[in-house]
């Protein structure tokens, strides 16, 4: 199993900033893609940005430009870093990744249990 903790949530003013981290740990094999999703009241869970093992990245348009995904492929960890916060990306923010638990094995999905971001006018 792969378990994903997640860290760095929380209150911010609009044009702040704030960075989110997740780690990977567990029986892992390889991992391919990591990303960050997010859930706003009402709404469904939606992709952030994503970056894969060779660092190729994509983002969606509304974070183009603020938001920055890198990774550190030796400690298994994903980041979000976060600038220019409006209150529009208030949300629960979970971490995703796609993983091998056994080498040749199948690719499972694991989520984060999510961290609370909320950004006030």
């Amino acid at each position: 199993q792969v378990q994903l903790v997640e860290s760095g949530g929380g209150l911010v003013q609009a044009g702040g900033s704030l960075r989110l981290s997740c780690a990977a740990s567990g029986s892992i094999a390889s991992i391919n893609v990591m990303g960050w999703y997010r859930q706003a009241p009402g709404k469904q869970r939606a992709l952030v940005a994503s970056i894969t093992t060779g660092d190729s990245t994509n983002y969606v348009d509304s974070v183009k430009g603020r938001f920055t995904i890198s990774r550190d492929n030796a400690k298994n960890t994903v980041y979000l870093q976060m600038n220019s916060l409006k209150p529009e990306d208030t949300a629960v923010y979970y971490c995703n990744t796609k993983a091998q638990i056994r080498t040749g094995g199948p690719t499972y999905n694991y989520w984060g249990q999510g961290t609370q971001v909320t950004v006030s006018s």
